[in-house]
């Protein structure tokens, strides 16, 4: 058995609850990097192969595993474990636990308490802690260990079940398995994810008195402690006794995330200083660090430093996934920089990634924030008239931008594509005020044909409105035409007439006297 693998995963079920403690810019993907893939070495059909490709979190995986052996493959131990861990990376957990589940019924392997503790991490991940107790308390004695115990606890923590976690762990005191940094960190992690930041440091002290040596995780999450009450010399002081540890080996992002608050306080000198020790640790491979420092730094407004470590990462890293292409763009858009923006757009164009909208979405976002309407329509506009997605927000921020203009003919054109894209139940509704703000220009000056057009396209979109229907009303009076059908509709539609439509009735009877 790959126990070293499965001890992996074990210190992943934490390491992933540290995602919650920081900003995701700093420390969202710290130990677990998204770059690295399990894939077949040999090019031949693995059951890795077949698993990868189903994406889609409903889809059950155990109808590829039974065909898998009914074809007359061999099932390994190793790539069975491997397929776990990559799901797992993916947060594919429901995938990933009938992988488990499906080993332990086939019998492919005997469990341990490491497999069971895995398993229990899992079923604690997708059905809750319940199930996880259950799981736990039909264990056999002799796989109640360490390991088991821990994923219970793990499993409480992620739940932010604080009185259950105390029982818990007073059990694993009991027991003497509270003596790795795993325990202490976890229970760090609930006081900080329940906001109780001034308990932190009281189990740090508290690991230490029971002579289980602080692991950088430890100091990290104490520093977050002191950096959420913008308690900085608190973190100073914590940052200072972690670099004293012979034990400790200081990493880049503890210092990164110490600058993240230094820069919050306005203590610039601090962290610039922070900045530098952080860069001086980075792994010159490591893309996802220096997209860190770079938005460390923009956050700073240093433009400088955003571009000279933009150069450093463009030739230290053979590959640049569009992640750090965000960060750049996001950066650059931050410090005001779109005319350099617009040279990174130009660089990932031709890197030959895969097409993400986010990434021009930022600059189209940028130029819309900058009153620059006319080059985000035209960065849409092209990017449709080359089979590329783009998003109705999109569209509408710039629509709205027109509006504010008074350019109200580009405002409707590009209300218009927004329209065209909307999917149903995908999150995106127009601007209210837009809306009413078009819908009043096109009642005064828009041709009948266009505001008809115009308003059974946004009835795709939202409801039938008594502001729809006052617009319709006024572009055909405005073109001569009887509005009694239109009246007849509103009133059928239970709409009853505002004074906004008396008031254009009455003009209308006004003008025929």
């Amino acid at each position: 058995m790959d126990s070293r693998f499965f001890s992996l995963l074990n210190r992943l079920s934490s390491l992933r609850e540290s995602t919650q403690l920081f900003p995701e810019s700093l420390v969202g993907k710290i130990t677990i990097s998204n770059r690295t893939y399990y894939t077949s070495r040999s090019g031949k059909l693995s059951l890795y192969n077949k698993i990868s490709p189903l994406g889609n979190p409903n889809t059950s995986v155990v109808p590829e595993l039974d065909n898998w052996v009914l074809n007359g493959n061999k099932v390994r131990v190793a790539e069975l474990q491997r397929i776990i861990h990559d799901l797992r990376k993916r947060k594919r957990f429901t995938q990933a636990l009938e992988v488990s589940e499906w080993m332990n019924k086939k019998g492919i392997c005997v469990f341990s308490s490491t497999e069971h503790a895995v398993q229990l991490d899992l079923i604690g991940r997708v059905r809750g802690f319940l199930s996880a107790e259950i799981y736990f308390n039909n264990l056999q004695n002799h796989d109640q260990t360490d390991k088991t115990y821990g994923a219970l606890l793990n499993c409480y923590v992620r739940q932010r079940q604080t009185d259950k976690s105390l029982s818990h762990l007073q059990k694993m005191k009991e027991m003497g398995f509270a003596s790795s940094p795993l325990t202490y960190n976890d229970m760090m992690c609930l006081y900080t994810n329940v906001g109780q930041y001034e308990k932190v440091p009281d189990v740090l002290a508290e690991m230490k008195q029971n002579n289980v040596y602080p692991d950088n995780f430890s100091y990290r999450i104490c520093i977050n402690s002191y950096g959420a009450v913008s308690d900085n010399e608190g973190v100073e002081k914590v940052l200072k006794e972690m670099e004293r540890q012979p034990h400790i080996s200081m990493d880049w992002n503890t210092y990164a995330v110490a600058a993240n608050f230094y820069i919050k306080a306005g203590l610039s000198d601090k962290a610039i200083e922070a900045l530098k020790k952080s860069e001086e640790r980075l792994d010159k491979r490591d893309g996802l660090g220096y997209n860190h420092l770079i938005s460390l730094y923009a956050s700073m407004g240093n433009k400088a430093e955003v571009l000279r470590l933009w150069g450093l990462e463009k030739s230290a890293c053979k590959k640049h996934i569009n992640r750090d292409y965000i960060t750049m763009l996001e950066s650059l858009v931050k410090l005001g920089e779109l005319e350099e923006a617009e040279k990174v757009i130009k660089e990932w164009e031709s890197s030959g990634n895969c097409y993400d909208l986010r990434v021009p979405n930022i600059v189209i976002i940028g130029y819309s924030e900058k009153g620059l309407f006319e080059k985000a329509q035209a960065m849409l506009e092209e990017l449709m008239e080359k089979g590329k997605l783009t998003t109705p927000n999109s569209w509408g921020t710039v629509a709205a931008g027109y509006m504010d203009k008074g350019e109200m003919e580009k405002a409707v054109e590009c209300m218009k594509a927004a329209i065209s894209l909307y999917v149903n139940n995908k999150g995106w509704k127009p601007n209210g005020r837009v809306i009413g703000g078009i819908l009043s220009w096109l009642g005064e000056k828009g041709r009948r044909e266009e505001v008809e057009a115009f308003v059974e396209s946004l009835r795709a979109v939202i409801p039938m409105n008594r502001q729809m229907y006052n617009t319709l009303i006024m572009a055909n009076i405005r073109a001569g035409k009887e509005v009694d059908e239109l009246l007849a509709r509103m009133k059928a539609d239970k709409r009853d007439e505002d004074g906004e439509t008396k008031k254009i009735l009455l003009g209308t009877r006004k003008n025929k006297k």
